[in-house]
């Protein structure tokens, strides 16, 4: 075995949670429901209108990170902060977690660690505002090609596609990864970003992905399809193995074009904020764990429900007991 079940490279970011009215996101003139990129004036004057916060260590495939180790796996996380209190707390806080937290906070670095204001409303909506700070200028000295080969799989966050020293580092770790064997793989996080770079993202996934996470609107913009089905019919065409999420319907899971469907249990959210990111989680521990598709699947949409049942986006109650009372693995 590896030393690294799982690793990932993501936005090193602290979440910022906070329970608030509609009243408040008009006032405020939040956007609902979606994740919006702000710079660092904006960022003081939200964080400063929050009367009650929690900070955690986040980020999408940090999250996913910590829900793998929660589940046991032997997880490292790539991330860039700085050397700043809000820095120096992500990494020990991730440490803690039990995933390696690989570099070390930057002395002196170029902006402040990242931080997002997330506005959780009575009806579950998360609206997240994100100042990306140090995070985003993840680049390929970042990323250390023995850890990555020394890593069963290696999962990547498409926000960190935006910049071409995010695309460098991507193509760095995931071919390190595959040449030792592994397994890479990214999640598309967001119709945007994948607009923004579909001609690359869809050289990526054609040429450097085993595997590649997606929800409906992410796959349709990747592919500028008519609907889901053209879309995934195009993508098991460039990818052995194609997820897609379809926001409280079953989720397709594609091996080799062989298409898998996967139930879910619909129940009302407390909080969505990382039900894609613990999909992945339970999804990965699953095939880390040398499981079927199906149970695999079945692993990432019951870590989804686990986590958009109380507020913050990593797994509060033991997924590993709940997995075993669900048949999915050994007690």
């Amino acid at each position: 075995m590896k030393p690294y079940q799982i690793a990932g490279i993501g936005n090193a970011i602290v979440d910022v949670i906070a329970t608030v009215d509609d009243h408040f996101l008009d006032r405020m003139t939040i956007r609902k429901g979606i994740m919006q990129l702000i710079e660092r004036d904006r960022a003081e004057v939200l964080y400063s209108a929050m009367s009650t916060r929690a900070e955690a260590s986040g980020g999408s495939v940090a999250n996913t990170l910590a829900g793998a180790g929660a589940l046991g796996l032997k997880a490292a996380f790539v991330g860039r902060v700085n050397d700043d209190a809000l820095g120096r707390f992500y990494a020990a806080d991730t440490e803690a977690a039990g995933t390696r937290f690989v570099n070390a906070p930057v002395a002196g670095g170029e902006l402040p660690t990242s931080r997002s204001m997330i506005f959780v409303t009575p009806d579950g909506e998360r609206s997240m505002n994100t100042y990306l700070g140090i995070s985003a200028e993840l680049g390929p000295e970042d990323v250390d090609e023995a850890v990555m080969a020394a890593s069963e799989i290696v999962f990547l966050e498409g926000y960190l596609f935006d910049k071409d020293k995010g695309k460098a580092a991507f193509l760095k770790a995931a071919r390190a990864c595959r040449m030792a064997g592994g397994r890479a793989g990214i999640a598309l996080s967001d119709p945007f970003c994948v607009d923004r770079h579909r001609a690359d993202f869809r050289a990526l996934v054609a040429q450097d992905m085993d595997y590649v996470i997606g929800n409906e609107q992410e796959w349709v913009s990747l592919y500028q399809a008519n609907d889901l089905e053209d879309a995934l019919a195009q993508a098991i065409r460039d990818c052995d193995l194609v997820v897609c999420t379809r926001s409280g319907d079953a989720v397709w899971i594609f091996e080799k074009g062989e298409r898998h469907e996967i139930p879910v249990t619909r129940v009302v959210p407390v909080d969505a904020t990382g039900a894609g990111d613990q999909f992945a989680a339970g999804f990965l521990s699953g095939l880390a764990m040398g499981c079927d598709m199906a149970t695999a699947g079945r692993m990432g949409v019951l870590a989804a429900a686990e986590v958009i049942g109380h507020l913050g986006a990593r797994p509060q109650t033991d997924l590993r007991a709940a997995f075993a009372r669900a048949g999915l693995i050994a007690a």
